[in-house]
């Protein structure tokens, strides 16, 4: 520092303060009149050298402040500073003014603006200038000692400039840190904004590629002028992401530039590439830490290069500053994002670097959020399709078709089934419930008690049965849960259609009804339209109460109906009540009956234009009856006697039906039925033949006491018949009924088969 301010050794005294230039101005003050008109002719002889004086000052700043010359920007403007500067120096004592009223220049405080913009210390500031008005000065007092051999007038000159100069750098310096302290408080405001911006616009929704796009958009306002976000490949296909590999494969996910169209940005998104091994992008990927690069247009890095058209483009926009900041969240590294600049003059410095870490930072958090959920919606997704029957299996009581439709909130997957069981005598089973909540666990959940409906509809319970059975499930599971963290709750409907005698016997766990759609009057050959029906039937409560009864209740339905069960998700919305999602229901059902399967997606794009925000099940079945040709029935007294002619009913109607083949095995079921039937049941005894898919052979009686195989000893004459059923039966079982029970057993039809009943 003394060396800048050492101008000669008469210039000395300028450093011992005010006291001692205001005796030094009292020693020389006979010459104090001469010295300004000395200096009014310093000034004018200097004058037309100003560009010379401007060049030594400008080395002098350059050679003292180096690092100021690395911004474009500032080694333009401080040149033109000075140069004012010298010019204002030169006239203050060219004219003697008054160096109280000056003011700084509009170059100085574009000057002080340009050190806040690019981070640089207000001391750096500060610094210059003291060490352009040292330089001035010294250049000065140079030509005023050549101008005079008067020693007392030179070191008058000397004191005199030396007091203007404190006076002139503290007023114009003063005004240049006030506009620097404006311009940083205005670039941290600026900071802060863009900070705040990117917390309430990025993590907006739950999709990674939307929020990649949320930090491209915001990167590009006042800040980037193009921004690019790749993700690993492997973030989109892993729970937990591995390190990164030295080579990894990323995929752009994200892009967008201040210009619309995005003329620089020609690459693309969805493409996958890799970074070479030592380039400055996988450098930034290995290590984590953020890189800040210049470049020029003919010196673009060649990683740049992941197509030929991006290049070339980016070559011609002339991009020359790069941040390449990796996309870090709870210790893996998720990406990179790249932030250029080609419009924008000012390079990228280090609080940018700091600020894009920032905002990087934050993104990457909200990413990884999104990757999470993506990957455990895709798992409850996943597990609760393979949980769902996809085809329904072979039985001639309905035609159905589905679906099912997860819902496109935050929520999550939810617990929505759907199912279709055969049952015993043609019967079907439709089953559709709603576990509460979303996520794994409401998908587990559903899982479980899919099984058990169906292991409790193997066993042919009656449809309030099988809830009660089911509320005692869910409040087992419940009580299983680790100290209750879960509460499970969940409604069902359980549904059982007869096409032998059309009646659909139903009981409901809380769930709502289903509609039931009939043709009606028909124009012509086809109906024009249907009647819909919501039968008024009880509703019990939701499954895991518990102590309430659930109740089954009976209706008769048409050949050729629809019975339509679904969720609620389907009827009820945020934006509209149940009573107008049974309207809109009931208006699309009514209108011309088409294919199952375009029933079911007329019902979803009429109810559900958009996304829905719970899950969706949707089961249509369209009702089948048996008719008389393929069912025989007869009532049989409780006499041992009566066996005989059964069996002899029995190959008559078998060979009605071109069945002869199956004769032998057919009596020696029937004989062995009835008999168990007459000895240890209760009339009325009844004998029923039902000729489907398969052969079933049903006889009923009125005692509620279930038969049971047992093996019998060598020496025993009785105990055989029931395991001898077994074994020629393909399947068999008891049903139980309100009055009693209904043992059955069903053999496989001849390979010719016999084909379904047509509508």
């Amino acid at each position: 520092m003394a060396a800048s301010y050492a101008c000669a050794p008469m210039c000395k005294p300028i450093l011992f303060g005010y006291a001692h230039l205001y005796v030094l101005r009292v020693t020389f003050s006979v010459v104090t009149s001469n010295v300004e008109a000395f200096l009014s002719e310093v000034a004018r002889g200097l004058k037309p050298r100003a560009d010379q004086l401007t060049a030594g000052v400008v080395d002098l700043v350059r050679s003292e402040l180096p690092e100021l010359w690395k911004y474009e920007d500032l080694a333009t403007a401080v040149p033109v500073a000075v140069s004012g500067h010298v010019i204002a120096v030169l006239d203050l004592n060219e004219h003697s003014l008054d160096v109280t009223k000056v003011e700084a220049l509009p170059a100085a405080i574009d000057v002080a603006r340009r050190f806040a913009r690019h981070g640089v210390p207000i001391n750096k500031l500060l610094r210059s200038y003291r060490i352009g008005h040292a330089g001035l000065l010294q250049l000065i007092c140079d030509e005023a000692a050549h101008l005079t051999s008067d020693t007392e007038l030179v070191s008058a000159t000397v004191i005199t400039l030396g007091a203007q100069s404190f006076e002139y750098i503290d007023r114009t310096s003063e005004q240049a840190v006030m506009a620097y302290q404006e311009e940083r408080d205005r670039w941290l405001q600026r900071r802060l904004i863009l900070i705040n911006e990117a917390g309430a616009r990025i993590g907006t929704t739950l999709d990674i590629t939307e929020t990649a796009q949320e930090l491209a958009n915001v990167s590009t306002d006042r800040f980037a002028d193009l921004a690019i976000v790749d993700l690993l490949d492997s973030a989109f296909q892993e729970a937990g992401v591995e390190p990164a590999p030295v080579s990894p494969v990323l995929r752009r996910v994200a892009q967008h530039s201040v210009w619309d169209g995005f003329p620089e940005s020609e690459g693309g998104t969805g493409q996958k590439h890799t970074y070479p091994e030592e380039s400055d992008p996988a450098r930034a990927l290995a290590t984590g830490q953020p890189q800040r690069l210049r470049t020029t247009t003919s010196d673009i890095p060649g990683w740049v290069d992941v197509s030929p058209d991006y290049g070339r483009t980016l070559r011609t926009f002339g991009v020359h500053s790069i941040l390449l900041v990796p996309l870090q969240a709870r210790g893996n590294t998720l990406g990179l994002a790249q932030f250029l600049r080609h419009r924008t003059t000012d390079p990228f410095d280090d609080d940018d670097l700091l600020l894009a870490n920032e905002i990087a930072s934050r993104a990457a958090v909200s990413i990884d959020n999104a990757r999470r959920y993506t990957h455990e919606r895709f798992t409850a997704l996943t597990l609760q399709r393979s949980l769902l029957q996809q085809q329904s299996p072979e039985q001639p009581a309905v035609e159905t078709a589905c679906r099912y439709l997860p819902c496109g909130s935050r929520a999550g997957v939810g617990g929505d089934w759907y199912d279709v069981i055969p049952l015993s005598g043609a019967r079907v089973a439709l089953v559709v419930g709603d576990v509460v909540g979303h996520g794994l666990h409401a998908s587990v959940t559903m899982g479980r008690l899919r099984t058990a409906v169906r292991a409790f509809a193997d066993i042919d319970l009656i449809p309030d049965e099988l809830l009660t059975h089911l509320d005692d499930v869910v409040i087992r599971l419940e009580r299983e849960e680790a100290q209750g963290t879960h509460e499970i709750s969940a409604t069902c409907l359980y549904a059982v259609y007869d096409p032998v005698s059309r009646l659909c016997s139903l009981a409901s766990a809380g769930h709502v009804l289903p509609a039931v759609v009939t043709p009606s009057t028909s124009s012509g050959d086809a109906p024009t339209s249907c009647d819909v029906d919501f039968p008024q039937l009880p509703i019990g409560p939701p499954l895991g109460l518990g102590g309430l009864p659930f109740e089954t209740a009976q209706f008769e339905v048409p050949e050729g109906s629809l019975l339509v069960l679904y969720t609620d998700g389907l009827i009820e919305d945020r934006a509209r009540g149940v009573d107008t999602g049974l309207g809109l229901l009931r208006e699309v059902l009514a209108r011309a009956p088409t294919s199952l399967e375009d029933t079911c997606d007329r019902v979803l794009s009429s109810l559900l234009p958009s996304r829905p925000s719970d899950d969706v099940a949707l089961l249509i079945a369209r009702t089948r009856t048996l008719d008389s040709g393929q069912v025989a029935t007869w009532d049989l007294v409780p006499d041992p006697a009566i066996v005989s002619e059964t069996r002899r009913h029995a190959s008559e109607q078998l060979s009605a039906w071109g069945l002869e083949d199956l004769a032998f095995t057919t009596e020696l079921m029937v004989s062995e039925l009835v008999t168990n039937a007459i000895r240890y049941g209760k009339p009325p005894i009844r004998l029923r033949m039902i000729r489907h898919t398969t052969l079933t052979c049903e006889v009923s009686d009125n005692s509620s006491t279930a038969p049971h195989l047992r093996r019998a000893r060598s020496f025993d004459e009785n105990g055989r018949g029931l395991l001898l059923v077994a074994q020629l039966a393909g399947n068999w079982g008891t049903r139980h009924t309100r009055e009693g029970k209904v043992i059955w057993a069903e053999q496989q039809l001849p390979a010719i088969g016999i084909p379904l009943p047509h509508l």
